[in-house]
């Protein structure tokens, strides 16, 4: 288990609108509280409304801009900005740019074999028609 991660040892997803890299998981530091993963988005591009049941979430923006949802309201947030998302609540983000943005999400506590539980909720009312 690693106490230290560079960005080069992180584990790197594709994902069909960019990139995760995770930093802290169950299977490279061993945690059981916190999740944290930096997140690229594609220009354009965005994770749709998904929930976590059973985990809280903190969303950073660390560069460019997202249009970040939280239950039915919105934000626009750029470097610096946060939200804060409670469990098993509705949430989305999505790149509002034309060049790549990146958050840190950081979720806790860890759940299963990967530390992260999603339940994509983007294809039923009223997620479907929010945007």
């Amino acid at each position: 288990m690693r106490t230290f991660t560079d960005s080069s040892e992180a584990r790197c997803e594709q994902v069909p609108w960019g990139t995760l890299a995770w930093f802290s998981s169950p299977d490279s530091t061993g945690t059981k509280n916190l999740v944290v993963v930096e997140v690229r988005f594609d220009p354009d591009s965005g994770h749709n409304f998904h929930r976590h049941p059973n985990q809280e979430e903190v969303i950073y923006v660390v560069e460019g801009e997202i249009e970040q949802w939280v239950d039915t309201e919105k934000r626009t947030l750029g470097a610096g900005g946060s939200a804060f998302i409670g469990k098993n609540e509705v949430h989305a983000s999505f790149n509002v740019s034309d060049r790549v943005a990146r958050i840190l999400a950081i979720l806790g506590p860890s759940i299963g074999q990967d530390g992260y539980e999603l339940v994509d909720v983007a294809e039923e009312e009223p997620w479907v028609s929010m945007r």
